[in-house]
């Protein structure tokens, strides 16, 4: 069972697609089926909509996602309606969404569920450990690149990142940007005192002199950074934007000079281009985070909805290669 042991290291698990129909529904189900067959106590819900019948994009059909006795799930009011199994009400959120509340339950006879679950990460941490005080030994919850804020290690311990033909038919595009991902979610963490020291900073950009504590630099935002250049390096190389960071910020960091290190929150804060990332090493700079992502496994669908169909083999041997991670096709497990 492939990654499974990994996934019971931690309490809580985020599955992240790099495109649509990349197989995260599909590698979601590979793991309730093994989760069951060991009798681990799981919770589960989703930031989107996920379990549909028919994709809305490209009207094709999709798996559905199959629940066992005994796995709680939250989803809305709307969807927990449309259920295809029994199931039996342990809480409503008071808190609605744009389908309804929030209904946690748990299954009593097997079946298949759609799941839209929390819009913000702050409900989302809550349902996760509503789910641990249930009695849940595992959390997971199914998202999109669209919503990388889930798999924050702020949120969720652990993730899987799922990719496949869906980003790209061309093998070596497909490697190149699932690379780049992966080299964001294992960037290196910085020493335990400073990420405590950086850890309460909510804004600005900051930097951090000889003496290991951080300054505030007086930029707001990364949209006036231009304003500030000429000052950024006034208290030494090393700089903590609290914020998102943007090319904008690595491309006035570059013209200050070189042995920068630009530390970040997390990888989920990095709306980032390739290119600008790469002239940024280049020019012998660096990229930290206070808190790094544990990345399970990259699990590959080799097939797109337009029809296009990579070999698997060559594809997860290239993908593992250049990632230097296991790289699954789970419907071959």
């Amino acid at each position: 069972m492939p990654f499974v042991p990994d996934i019971l290291q931690h309490r809580s698990l985020s599955i992240v697609g790099l495109e649509k129909n990349t197989g995260k529904t599909v590698c979601l189900n590979y793991i309730l089926h093994r989760l069951n067959e060991l009798h681990v106590p799981v919770g589960v819900t989703s930031i989107g909509v996920d379990g549909e019948q028919i994709d809305s994009v490209f009207a094709t059909a999709k798996p559905e996602i199959i629940l066992y006795e005994g796995t709680r799930f939250i989803t809305s009011e709307q969807h927990y309606l449309k259920r295809q199994l029994v199931s039996c009400i342990e809480h409503v959120d008071s808190r609605r969404t744009a389908l309804g509340p929030l209904v946690t339950a748990r299954v009593l006879v097997r079946g298949k569920a759609l799941l839209s679950g929390a819009a913000t990460t702050s409900i989302l941490r809550h349902q996760i450990e509503q789910l641990d005080s249930m009695g849940c030994r595992l959390s997971i919850v199914d998202g999109a690149l669209s919503r990388l804020s889930l798999a924050s290690p702020t949120v969720t311990e652990a993730l899987i990142l799922a990719t496949g033909a869906a980003v790209s038919a061309n093998l070596k595009q497909l490697v190149a940007r699932t690379r780049f991902l992966h080299d964001l979610i294992c960037l290196d963490e910085v020493e335990p005192t400073l990420r405590e020291r950086l850890n309460t900073i909510e804004s600005g950009i900051w930097g951090i002199g000889g003496d290991g504590l951080p300054h505030d630099l007086g930029i707001a935002s990364v949209f006036l950074i231009d304003q500030s250049s000429n000052n950024l390096l006034r208290f030494g190389t090393r700089l903590f934007a609290a914020g998102a960071v943007s090319d904008r910020l690595l491309k006035a960091l570059s013209s200050c000079g070189k042995d920068i290190c630009l530390i970040a929150r997390d990888f989920t804060k990095l709306f980032i281009t390739p290119e600008a990332y790469h002239e940024f090493l280049r020019r012998g700079n660096r990229v930290m985070v206070l808190q790094r992502s544990r990345l399970i496994a990259v699990t590959l669908n080799p097939t797109s909805p337009q029809g296009f169909l990579l070999d698997s083999h060559t594809a997860c041997s290239a993908l593992s290669d250049a990632l230097q991670t296991p790289v699954y096709d789970v419907m071959k497990i």
